[in-house]
C-alpha cells in the first residue's frame, strides 16, 4: 500500500494510492503517471455529461471521492465500506467493529467535552462569570455598533402605543 499523495487527496482519489501495489516512493514515475492520468480524466469529466458513459464515470468518481456516503449502495456498498476502512486506518481512526468497541467509543465521546475556540477564549477573560452593569453593557454595545444603536422602546411604551391606536378607531 502506498501513502496517498497530496495531488490525489485533493482530487478525491486517495483511495487509489491506498490500494496501489507500487512501492511507496513519492515522486516516482508511476506516481507521476497516475496523477497525470487522473488529472486528465477529471478535466475531461468537467464538461457536460452527454452520454451514459459520461454519467457513469462521474458517478464512480463521486463514489471514490466520498466512499462513506455510498456504503448503503446495493451494488458498490461493500467495496465502499472497504475503502472507508482503508482511509480510516490510514488516518488513524479505525471504526469500531464489535458491540463492545462501539459502546467504548460512545463512552469516550460522552466524556470528551468539545469546546469551541471562542468558548475557551471567553472562559479566560477576566469578566467571565460576572454580571455587567447596564452602563458597561451600553459601552460595549456602542463599541460593537459604533454608537449607531436606535432606541428600543420598552413594553410599556409599546402597550401605550397600541392602546392609542385602538382608541383612534
Amino acid at each position: 500500500m502506498s501513502m496517498p499523495r497530496r495531488a490525489m487527496e485533493q482530487m478525491g482519489f486517495s483511495i487509489c494510492c491506498l490500494t496501489c501495489d507500487a512501492p511507496d516512493v513519492a515522486g516516482s514515475k508511476r506516481c507521476r503517471g497516475c496523477i497525470a492520468s487522473h488529472t486528465r480524466a477529471r478535466d475531461r469529466m468537467s464538461g457536460q455529461a452527454t452520454t451514459k458513459a459520461d454519467r457513469l464515470s462521474r458517478e464512480l468518481v463521486t463514489m471514490l471521492a466520498s466512499p462513506a456516503s455510498y456504503i448503503d449502495d446495493t451494488e458498490h456498498g461493500e467495496l465502499m465500506l472497504h475503502y472507508v476502512t482503508l482511509i480510516a486506518e490510514h488516518q488513524g481512526t479505525v471504526s469500531a467493529k464489535t458491540q463492545e468497541e462501539i459502546e467504548q467509543m460512545f463512552e469516550r465521546q460522552r466524556r470528551h467535552k468539545k469546546t469551541s475556540l471562542l468558548d475557551r477564549r471567553r472562559r479566560k477573560s477576566s469578566w467571565w462569570g460576572s454580571k455587567l452593569e447596564p452602563d458597561e453593557m451600553e459601552e460595549l454595545l456602542s463599541l460593537i455598533d459604533g454608537g449607531k444603536r436606535k432606541e428600543v422602546p420598552t413594553w410599556d411604551d409599546l402597550l401605550e402605543e397600541v392602546g392609542e391606536l385602538l382608541d383612534e378607531d
